[in-house]
């Protein structure tokens, strides 16, 4: 094989590739919708039709529908997890930490599409909370620490405790979640300055 074939073997490879991650993209994004407006139930019709691709392709990336959702909330955690950075570089620890945590309370009201089936007993998503916690977990602690140092938050807030208070609040959705969550930023910060002190 030449040289000018082995280049377009590969280039061709590369296509086929970025192919399938679109394609692996559009399916996880066309779930997130569909699972939050229809349900985990919904037709996989439906979810294929939006991502624009065949039903086979869905099938051939998750040959289970409990396969599907685990890579929807997995990439729903990681997307979560990595504006913990991007935040934190683009405004002050606390103005990043309140953000962020309104950021946290879309992502648990995006899932709540997804709650049933996580809650439903299938083994399929035993590793599911492990996995949100080894993701979360740091992301929250680091913004936490931040803000701690810059005397923006009062001392000695545990992420997790934190994570469970948001879910709770954010099970009430919509603005609601919003504003309570935007009180207990507003608690975080009761006092910061005499904990410093």
């Amino acid at each position: 094989m030449s040289e000018d074939e082995n280049r377009q073997d590969e280039a061709q490879e590369r296509r086929v590739r970025a192919d399938a991650r679109r394609n692996l993209d559009g399916l996880l994004k066309a779930a997130m919708e569909v699972f939050a407006t229809s349900g985990v139930d919904a037709p996989v019709r439906e979810i294929a039709g939006r991502a624009g691709v065949g039903v086979g392709t869905l099938y051939r990336h998750f040959p289970q529908r409990s396969d599907l959702i685990v890579a929807v909330f997995r990439r729903e955690i990681d997307a979560c997890a990595d504006d913990a950075p991007v935040l934190a570089a683009h405004y002050p620890p606390g103005v990043a930490l309140a953000r962020w945590m309104q950021r946290f309370v879309d992502f648990v009201s995006a899932k709540r599409g997804l709650s049933a089936a996580l809650h439903s007993g299938d083994p399929a998503y035993e590793p599911l909370p492990a996995y949100f916690d080894e993701r979360l977990r740091p992301a929250l602690e680091n913004l936490l620490q931040a803000a701690e140092e810059a005397g923006e938050i009062r001392p000695g807030m545990d992420a997790i405790e934190l994570l469970h208070a948001i879910s709770r609040l954010a099970s009430a959705g919509g603005d609601d979640a919003r504003r309570m969550v935007a009180l207990l930023v507003d608690g975080l910060r009761y006092r910061a300055g005499d904990a410093q002190g």
